[in-house]
């Protein structure tokens, strides 16, 4: 890349042919000095060998191996901040320095060459790591090289999967991966999702897993009834097929559940923080202990492979924080391993060896056995019958918020950093930059930080990290803007809009709105800004009026509810547009307020409305009756209000209270917070609303825009009183005649949907022994329910716990306050003061008919998620960047994408190059009468030479060996079998450490290596990249490797061939849910 960055342009061509595909052309203009964009086509690597695998330890093939895996779990903040649990800090919270763990691991691993160790969690090694001198990193290199210190899942964090976004998910993987490829190359690369301590476990993060080329996926905690089930059928290792869009094997991973959470065996801990006894060898000692510790561990280890398929079983060796004296463990594990091989000479069949996750799996998938398939997902999580961990879908929701508008605002910084290069990292502002941002957003996806279930100093250290992360990027949009725009002025960015407060516009005659638009499509967006009384003149960047109005609220506290002023802003795909305001002077005040509607009977309905939506209030009540979609002639009664529950702080049945992690309401019924509202009306040719006042500690506004299709629901609720000593979980609920069957349908993190069943699990037979709790799902960015003919969509603005309890009602916990903590460490009482206390927050509410719903919800979801940044000036600033023209309007695309196409990231790569991910974000069947699942083609014009130098350069690293394996293909039954272990069915085989039969392999593979097929265009798939390892330069997806590819397969799927490689070629394709780069 240049000294700056030009815009990149694509041109759309709405051509839809016989198949139904949209075509589009992207090429480069100049508007700005150029910027190099390289899309870089990634190779296939036939013949490849296992790469990795060849470190792994050799077992015995005729004996019950079991794999020690010593690993530490640390969190990225709970109890502590980051920096407390990194430098050992505030020890008598909890005992815990990272930075010794690491000191003290590397160390004995340099003791004895047989040890080995896994780390997870980047974001502290990393800091570990620049610490080191030259000399010590070539040791850990050394390690690293000899599959001694092994890295498993590879992201900045071991992220939540209830209350993160995909997006955000995506990038916290890429951060991790990158600075595991950066320092250690291809030695470095994880083969293993290791998702030990999330309280349950989505579809879509499977999806990604597999999408990214991971292997396999061993996570440690699922429901208490559901282990029990796998346990008797010998399920708890299956293949998990991750998505109903995606062409098989594309998101089929591989999934293992640990037998001991992530904890060791009961009595075999040998580490500080543990009080078990050490190993003994000495028999004239009086505390000789060894024989009857070989002996229990003999019997742990026969007792857990009975539940197991083959030979080989798992032991995690290790748990929170441990191994700040590594030798402690160490030394243990030495004399145990020594002490048990050594009863084989005494006829013992197993075999005890330090192992790490990915050499359990290779002996796994080595073993050739058909594995069952799992399709829906591990949600909700309980730990015993009154003990679902369904808060925290919904604790803390202020913090929530951030996070989601924190992923916002990253990706404009991402998109302007790239667009306009280093001119964006310095300039008349000073130095900004992403990365501040980036890393703690990353942080942010940690299970105990967006999850809501830290410490309240840990929370708000997070939003500490946040708000400076914004800081930095403030000063790069700053920068970014003033070249684009042509001015340098002094710009504000209005933090706390939510509550109507924003200096400039609240004293300013005169400023400027400029509003930037993530998306790759054009959208209209109603602006609102506090401002004092009086009238504006708005005008565009062609400086033509545009109708604007100024709505006072209605409040007796002008300082708390200033006046808004409203107009519609036309913004581009992937850029922005500047309004001018300017006070008309001398104006008098004529407006009011409006008063509130007196309670009578027989008062006519109210209704607001435009020209798509009518809604309709009960005069009576004050609440939402009825909402007609004008469209679609579709009428449907909906009472909305809220409700809350009273939170359980023990019962006779169980001591167990509601707390950060768990939901149990004291009864099945909420309670009403009012029975009715006062309600307050305003109509303006701008806006229609509703303000419904239930409490002095909830209140919504109900509100239409011209042009909208959906219903807009402002809740602000808090502080929750608690004074009665009752915690209170609030609820918005929506009741409806629909005829629902006991089903509603929630999205997987923010990508595709699922259908939920009341009281009801896919895999097992379900005691429901909590029936609110336990029917509660996280609900991401929105959920439905329909009869088959209509649909009610309600989309949240950030991840939320949700479900419909009885047919035709649907509801959403929107805030939470409790007295008592649930006993999961913790230590402290849900109690929010401060800024989290009192939350605002906006439900958006979809009526369509079933068909067309998809379109709506999918494109309304997309905009909410990448919502336009607003950047206020006052204008009259000097000039800048005297070598382009002044700019009122900037896109960085000649033509939009179709709404089928989203732009997922454009983001600085490095000097020379940007990461562009496009995704088709509708899934199978959701084609809404418009096509919008069918296939797209994406023709992206590249400079040519640079792309043939690209070519050569990956034809050099193939032959250098640098580029992907294969990943391991694991079969699966059609239909599913379950069987014990005296079955002799080929579809459920015999651990070998049994009387063994055959073993078979599939037809075709006689153990030689078969090359990897690589997708250009498959119905519902991702492309997959198998370039030299650059981690995420392919949207989701990331290299294959691991060898000995063996095509075990699906009975009647034909196996795959491999895909013509791509060479000089720039037309990509996606179909739902695909993706490429």
């Amino acid at each position: 890349m240049g000294a700056y960055a030009r815009a990149v342009g694509v041109s759309a061509r709405g051509c839809l042919d016989a198949a139904g595909p949209w075509t589009i052309s992207c090429a480069l203009r100049p508007p700005l000095p150029p910027l190099c964009f390289f899309l870089l086509l990634l190779l296939a690597a036939p013949g490849a060998r296992a790469g990795g695998y060849e470190t792994c330890p050799t077992v015995q093939p005729n004996m019950l191996n079991v794999h020690l895996v010593p690993h530490t779990h640390d969190d990225v903040g709970w109890l502590k901040t980051v920096d407390q649990y990194f430098y050992g800090i505030k020890n008598d919270i909890q005992h815990a320095g990272v930075q010794y763990i690491l000191d003290s691991v590397i160390s004995a691993l340099l003791a004895d060459p047989t040890r080995r160790f896994i780390y997870v969690e980047i974001a502290f090694f990393s800091r570990w790591w620049h610490q080191q001198t030259n000399a010590m990193q070539e040791v850990v290199r050394d390690l690293v090289r000899q599959g001694r210190l092994e890295f498993a899942n590879g992201g900045w964090v071991m992220n939540d999967e209830a209350a993160t976004h995909y997006g955000a998910i995506v990038d916290q993987m890429t951060l991790g991966l990158r600075f595991l490829e950066d320092t250690f190359g291809s030695d470095g690369r994880p083969r293993v999702a290791w998702h030990i301590d999330p309280f349950g476990h989505s579809r879509e993060q499977a999806s990604l897993f597999a999408q990214m080329g991971f292997d396999g996926f061993f996570f440690g905690r699922l429901d208490y009834q559901d282990k029990w089930v796998r346990m008797q059928k010998l399920e708890m290792e299956q293949v998990w097929r991750a998505s109903a869009s995606l062409k098989p094997p594309t998101a089929d991973l591989f999934t293992g559940v640990l037998p001991n959470g992530y904890n060791p065996p009961m009595n075999l801990c040998w580490d500080v923080l543990c009080v078990d006894q050490p190993v003994v060898e000495d028999p004239r000692s009086p505390e000789y202990n060894a024989k009857e510790l070989v002996d229990y561990f003999l019997n742990v280890a026969t007792a857990q492979g009975r539940h197991y398929r083959t030979n080989h079983i798992v032991m995690t060796m290790g748990s929170d924080f441990q191994y700040e004296n590594a030798n402690m463990w160490f030394k243990n594990l030495d004399k145990l391993i020594r002490l048990v091989n050594a009863q084989q000479a005494k006829g013992s069949s197993v075999h005890v060896l330090y192992s790490t996750p990915a050499c359990y799996l290779w002996e796994l998938n080595k073993a050739n056995l058909t594995w069952s398939v799992k399709h829906d997902d591990f949600f909700p999580y309980a730990d015993g019958p009154h003990q679902f961990w369904t808060g925290y879908f919904s604790s803390r929701p202020a913090l929530k918020r951030y996070e989601r508008l924190s992923y916002n605002f990253l990706q404009v910084c991402n998109q302007l950093e790239a667009l306009v290069g280093l001119a964006a990292n310095v300039g008349p502002y000073g130095s900004g930059d992403s990365a501040p941002l980036n890393k703690a957003m990353a942080v942010l996806q940690h299970h105990d930080a967006v999850s809501g279930t830290s410490r309240q100093h840990v929370a708000d250290d997070y939003a500490r990290q946040l708000a400076a992360g914004w800081g930095s990027c403030e000063v790069l949009l700053s920068n970014a803007l003033a070249w684009l725009r042509g001015f340098k002025d002094h710009l504000t960015f209005c933090r706390q809009l939510n509550i109507s407060i924003c200096p400039l516009s609240q004293t300013a005659a005169r400023f400027q709105v400029i509003v930037y638009n993530p998306l790759g499509r054009k959208v209209n967006w109603m602006v609102r800004l506090p401002v004092s009384e009086g009238v504006f003149v708005v005008k565009d960047p062609n400086g033509r009026t545009v109708p604007s109005d100024v709505v006072i609220y209605p409040s007796s506290d002008s300082q708390a509810h200033p006046p808004e002023l409203l107009f519609s802003a036309s913004l581009p795909a992937l850029g922005f547009s500047t309004y001018s305001v300017a006070q008309v002077p001398r104006w008098k005040p004529q407006a009011r307020a409006p008063q509130p509607i007196p309670r009578r009977s027989l008062s006519p309905a109210l209704t607001i409305e435009n020209e798509h939506i009518q809604a309709t209030f009960d005069p009576d009540t004050g609440l939402l009756m009825e909402i007609m979609n004008m469209n679609q002639q579709l009428l449907l009664p909906v009472r909305q209000t809220f409700f809350w529950y009273n939170a359980s702080i023990g019962d006779n049945e169980s001591d167990q209270a509601s707390g950060a992690y768990i939901f149990r309401p004291n009864q099945q019924k909420p309670l009403p917070v009012s029975r009715w509202a006062q309600i307050r009306l305003v109509k303006k040719p701008l806006v229609q609303e509703v303000h419904q006042n239930f409490s002095a500690w909830c209140s919504q506004v109900v509100r239409l825009y011209p042009g909208q299709q959906h219903l807009e629901l402002e809740w602000s609720v808090g502080p929750i009183p608690v004074g009665d000593t009752w915690g209170k979980e609030v609820i918005s609920r929506f009741d409806t005649p629909l005829e629902t069957k006991g089903r509603f349908y929630t999205d997987s993190n923010g990508r595709e949907i699922l259908e939920r069943r009341r009281d009801y699990r896919p895999t097992w037979k379900l005691n429901q022994t909590e029936p609110v709790a336990g029917n509660y799902y996280p609900v991401n960015t929105r959920i439905y329910i329909t009869d088959g003919n209509m649909q009610l969509t309600v989309l949240t603005d950030r991840s939320q716990g949700g479900s419909s309890l009885r047919d035709g009602s649907l509801e959403l916990m929107v805030h939470r306050r409790l007295l008592k903590d649930d006993g999961r460490g913790v230590s402290e009482p849900l109690m929010e003061n401060g800024s989290g206390a009192w939350v605002r927050g906006r439900h958006l509410v979809l009526l369509d008919t079933a068909q067309a719903a998809a379109a709506g919800h999918r494109l309304l979801a997309e905009q909410e998620v990448l919502a336009p940044q607003v950047v206020l000036a006052p204008g009259g600033g000097a000039a800048y960047n005297l070598g382009a023209p002044p700019r009122t309007q900037f896109s960085g695309l000649r033509r939009e994408l179709p709404p089928s196409v989203h732009l997922l990231t454009l983001a600085r790569w490095g000097p020379e190059m940007v990461l562009l991910r496009l995704e088709h974000q509708f899934a199978v069947g959701e084609d809404s009468g418009r096509n919008l699942s069918a296939p797209v083609t994406l023709n992206l014009r590249v400079r040519r030479a640079e792309l043939r130098r690209r070519s050569e350069r990956g034809k050099k690293e193939r032959e250098k060996g640098n580029l992907a394996l294969p990943q391991l293909i694991w079969a699966h039954p059609l239909p599913r079998r379950t069987c014990s272990p005296p079955s002799p069915s080929p579809a459920c085989r015999r651990p070998r450490w049994w009387p063994t039969s055959s073993v078979r392999q599939p037809p075709g593979s006689s153990g030689q290596q078969t090359q990897a097929p690589h997708p250009i265009k498959l119905p519902t798939s991702w492309t997959r990249p198998t370039s030299r390892w650059n981690p995420w330069k392919s949207a989701l997806s990331w290299p294959q490797f691991n060898g000995r590819r063996w095509m075990v397969r699906s009975a009647g799927m034909a196996p795959p061939s491999p895909s013509p490689l791509l060479r000089g070629q720039s037309r990509l394709s996606l179909s739902s849910w695909g993706c490429c780069h």
